[in-house]
């Protein structure tokens, strides 16, 4: 696929990286002529210095065969007219815009074909909110993402001595836990993910557990791995910027909410916005003396969300040896996040690669619903559904076992019953089903099939598993 990116930060940046691994075409706009050669020297791409919402800047990156632009410059403006611009007058396939404001959501009419032309609205920092929200209601995960409108979730645990499951056999699983079906799909021990799982694999503490479950036996399934953790009641946010008062607003109601910012008049912004129930703290939170006047210790998580990793890690370190009981950070850095995820620091987000699977769904080839990026891009899971019949597509009536999955795949749930036979969606009285699949699992057209993919050279495999011949139709 030919995809012209527009804005060489870090989210674009990340975008490019993550869509160059998978050999795809791509030519990277931005003003500043080293950053795009340092993308170059690193990455086999393009790079186009000029304005990407000027006509003659997107003809020299060679727009008029485009399939698709990813335009995640730093203003709104900017990536709103360069959609607008691709769409009218370069047809562009498909457009998709990074926008901060909220007035700008997908579905409303100034994005559609009369407004600005822009077919998918990403937020970073919306994403990154509502992956930390799983985190609070879940705080023994690592990760939590929901496939199939929300029913199966895929869940990254790490496995502690004393979890019911923990230096037990997979095949063991059943016995322990009857009344409730789930599919182990990875595990990362040392950073390395066990090449084949089997019925005399063990889970060993401090290995990292993917797990594939119906969303509403989530906690069962955490409390199997790990001991089960207190309730977050507490938090306490280092950086009131966007994400600290995204985060904020949405969970001020059920938890009890300190902020600590360095800026005087973002403290008096964050004041006025946010209600009287959060306490705003103007200091530094990397200031001992602070965070234990401020009971530290007492705190469920801590969560360092500024702009600055090395203040981030360094505030997490701190509040952890303080007395805190869980600390996340975001960390941009790639290196920085490998180099303490799973240490002192509990949990490291990078906020770029919360986007990239919403973009990766476009990219995919097949019916692709849903795709997540996984140990900081280096693994997927993907949510595609099942068109065509045996004659037409590789998956449809087959068991898993015969569907010739890449070595280290694992189909994990299956979802029936979200569309009819005519492929179209189920109305809201339908009942779909939840199935935790096995080798001799058969596959109905329709279905929706959740796939952990270890590597991501193994991608490309998997997207011709839900691809139909040229001779089916809808």
């Amino acid at each position: 696929m030919k995809i012209l990116i527009l804005g060489a930060g870090r989210v674009g940046e990340s975008v490019a990286e993550s869509l160059v691994s998978e050999k795809n075409d791509i030519t990277v706009i931005d003003t500043d002529p080293a950053r795009l050669r340092d993308l170059q020297d690193r990455l086999d791409l393009r790079g186009v210095v000029g304005n990407g919402i000027q006509p003659s800047v997107l003809r020299e990156a060679g727009v008029d065969d485009t399939d698709m632009l990813i335009s995640c410059a730093p203003q709104d403006e900017t990536n709103l007219v360069a959609c607008k611009v691709a769409k009218d007058q370069f047809n562009v396939q498909t457009t998709i815009a990074r926008v901060r404001s909220p007035e700008f959501q997908d579905g409303s009419p100034l994005l559609g074909k009369d407004g600005f032309g822009v077919d998918k609205v990403i937020c970073p920092e919306q994403s990154v909110t509502a992956y930390i929200r799983k985190l609070i209601e879940y705080p023994e995960a690592l990760q939590v993402l929901e496939f199939a409108q929300g029913l199966v979730s895929l869940i990254a645990v790490r496995a502690v001595a004393g979890g019911p499951l923990v230096r037990h056999s997979l095949a063991e699983i059943p016995a322990l836990v009857p009344d409730i079906e789930m599919r182990i799909v990875a595990i990362y021990r040392q950073d390395t993910v066990l090449a084949q799982l089997d019925g005399q694999t063990a889970i060993e503490p401090g290995d990292e557990v993917f797990v594939l479950a119906a969303t509403e036996h989530i906690r069962t399934v955490l409390g199997a791995l790990h001991t089960r953790d207190q309730p977050v009641k507490r938090l306490m946010v280092a950086g009131g910027g966007k994400v600290g008062l995204r985060l904020a607003r949405e969970v001020h109601a059920d938890y009890q909410v300190k902020i600590i910012e360095p800026l005087r008049a973002r403290c008096e912004y964050l004041a006025n916005e946010l209600p009287s129930g959060v306490l705003v703290l103007q200091g530094d939170s990397t200031d001992e003396d602070l965070l234990t006047d401020e009971n530290v210790d007492q705190m469920d998580l801590f969560l360092a969300l500024t702009s600055d990793d090395e203040d981030n890690i360094m505030s997490c370190l701190l509040a952890k040896r303080l007395g805190a009981k869980r600390v996340l950070a975001i960390i941009n850095r790639r290196a920085y996040a490998d180099l303490v995820q799973g240490t002192t620091i509990d949990i490291a987000i990078s906020p770029s690669h919360t986007v990239i699977g919403e973009l990766l769904a476009f990219v995919r080839r097949g019916d692709v619903e849903a795709v997540h990026s996984l140990r900081r891009g280096a693994a997927e899971a993907l949510e595609g559904i099942v068109r065509g019949d045996a004659k037409t597509c590789r998956m449809a009536g087959r068991r898993i076992e015969e569907v010739g999955l890449p070595k280290g795949a694992q189909v994990g749930a299956i979802v029936r019953g979200l569309h009819r036979s005519d492929g179209t969606e189920a109305g809201a009285d339908a009942r779909p089903e939840v199935i935790i699949a096995h080798h001799d699992t058969v596959v109905q057209p329709n279905d929706h099939v959740i796939i952990f993919v270890p590597r991501k050279r193994m991608v490309r495999d998997v997207e011709k598993l839900f691809q139909v011949s040229a001779t089916f139709m809808f």
